[in-house]
């Protein structure tokens, strides 16, 4: 049966479909796997949502002064000498890993370009149009089944899949997003859940008939108690398949402050599923911004200068390390979002320097494997782990340094500069306006920009304004100084791409939602969730 529901059918069975159902995603949304979501959705709902709230209610007690420590009641679980499930064959060496969003090209170049894994992201990456979130599927599917090509329409230029290509990993959206164009009984299901579950259910048998198995990142947790949910997902799947428990893995991104404080605890939590952890240092960033925005002493400087050599992103990243290893699982490095660009000649040779040396500082700190997020970088990283990493990983590497809480909290000097607070305007813009048109992942200044990055440079501006931070040449940030930047990065912007695609793209919608992201004196907590509306 592999007719889609019409919508008088779906209504019948309380599902609601609230877009257009095309026939090319009719090999997606069978009744089976609407069948599955359901099942999903009825059986973690509920505590879904109790989570959920259970993050508000810890915003309050942040925003009240009372600071994430490491959990008096779990002191045994991180003191224990458990170990995680091991792990497949098929990924005991990580050392290269490509991320990007779903779209037919970027999965086939990703999975043809040398890397270890392929990250294919549903998240920070993805506009979450209907037809991106669909497409998406139909590709990974495709890719799965080895059956995936793409013809540029503009170059004529084919693209197929070759031998040996990466392992590919999915990242569903996070647990806060909702799916507003499937309702179970008028209601919107979790992102998490539709991401997840078609891809589990559509290609659960090829992966095992094959002799491999499906492999998630997880994104956005904030307290073991929701990789929690997620272990009961996985093992509710995998009876629902009737395979054996463990069969799924997954990464955990450790990209929130809180998170940090339960690395040992959501590996617990996932420890027969636990493929490992994963520094996901930009929304690491937009998190500690996010969640201490009520204190004036924990404002960070220009995001440029928030690099991993920092102190607090040192212990950071020695605390997954030591972690990891104790619990014999993969620790992940953070992504490099540098784009290489020849023609940019003494800029790209600085930046591939940079690129060097923040990767030989990962793999020389312990890193089992490290991120890019563009093909050209693949070879550099990949040599420069075979360089220090000869084995597959170096789990059997450990860190005894203490990590306490004061080395996680303390945050460098807020020394902002006028620079960083256009650099923010501009990318900022940019971005939404890309992501407004269907783009999640957007080359700006010869890095690649997704929703995290977005989340930072909206929440810096937001954080200064509200705190009324002086730059660094004495002034004070406040209103009247951003309105006026603003405006001047607007006629640069416009400058920048030209009068048509200005007037005719959605630089106005781009422009209004910025302005009421960093004006709003309430805080906005994700401009994704806040924006979705305004997609198709």
């Amino acid at each position: 049966m592999n007719a889609v529901l019409s919508q008088k059918e779906a209504a019948l069975t309380g599902i609601a479909l609230k877009s257009p159902i095309e026939s090319r995603f009719s090999g997606i949304l069978t009744p089976g796997a609407l069948n599955f979501l359901q099942a999903l959705h009825e059986q973690f709902f509920e505590e879904r949502l109790t989570l959920l709230k259970r993050r508000k209610k810890r915003q309050e007690e942040l925003d009240a002064g009372i600071f994430p420590d490491f959990l008096p009641e779990t002191k045994a679980i991180r003191e224990g000498s458990w170990t995680c499930s091991p792990f497949p064959d098929e990924i005991k060496d990580r050392r290269v890993e490509i991320t990007g969003p779903v779209d037919r090209k970027m999965v086939i170049n990703a999975l043809n370009s040398g890397a270890s894994v392929f990250m294919a992201d549903f998240e920070d990456s993805c506009s979450p149009t209907w037809h991106n979130l669909m497409d998406g599927q139909i590709n990974l599917m495709d890719a799965i089944k080895r059956d995936i090509s793409f013809k540029n329409p503009d170059t004529q230029k084919m693209y197929r899949l070759g031998e040996n290509p990466a392992i590919l990993f999915v990242r569903p959206r996070g647990w806060h997003l909702e799916e507003r164009h499937i309702l179970f009984n008028d209601q919107p299901t979790s992102a998490s859940l539709v991401d997840f579950g078609l891809f589990f259910y559509h290609n659960i048998n090829t992966l095992i008939n094959r002799g491999s198995r499906p492999y998630f990142y997880l994104p956005k947790l904030e307290s073991h108690l929701e990789a929690r949910l997620w272990d009961k997902v996985f093992r509710f799947a995998q009876t629902w398949f009737n395979i054996p428990v463990g069969t799924i893995k997954a990464t955990v991104l450790i990209e929130t402050i809180l998170a940090a404080f339960e690395m040992d605890e959501i590996l617990y939590e996932l420890r027969e599923h636990s493929a490992g952890l994963n520094c996901g240092r930009w929304d690491y960033i937009f998190s500690f911004i996010k969640k201490f925005k009520a204190h004036p002493g924990f404002v960070l400087p220009d995001r440029s200068t928030v690099t991993m050599e920092v102190p607090m992103m040192q212990a950071y990243a020695k605390l997954l390390i030591k972690t990891c290893h104790k619990r014999k699982v993969h620790a992940i490095g953070g992504m490099s979002a540098f784009i290489p660009v020849k023609s940019l000649n003494g800029t790209h040779e600085q930046a591939l320097e940079q690129v060097r040396k923040d990767k030989s500082r990962e793999v020389k700190l312990g890193h089992d494997g490290s991120w890019v997020a563009h093909p050209g970088l693949v070879s550099m990283v990949r040599e420069l782990f075979d360089l220090h990493m000869p084995e597959s990983n170096q789990i059997e590497v450990q860190i005894n340094d203490v990590i306490t809480k004061e080395m996680l909290l303390t945050c460098p000097e807020a020394i902002v500069t006028e620079k960083g607070v256009r650099t923010n305007l501009q990318v900022g813009i940019l971005y939404l306006e890309s992501w407004l048109r269907g783009y999640g992942a957007v080359a700006i200044h010869q890095l690649m920009e997704d929703a995290a990055t977005a989340e930072i440079s909206r929440s810096q501006l937001w954080q200064w304004l509200h705190h009324q931070v002086k730059l660094s040449d004495g002034r004070i940030i406040n209103q009247e100084l951003l309105e006026a930047m603003l405006k001047e990065e607007v006629d640069q912007i416009r400058q920048l791409v030209g009068d048509g695609p200005f007037w005719n793209g959605k630089f106005s919608d781009a422009i209004n939602l910025m302005k009421e992201l960093i004006f709003s004196n309430a805080y906005v907590d994700f401009l994704t969730l806040h924006a979705a509306s305004q997609l198709d």
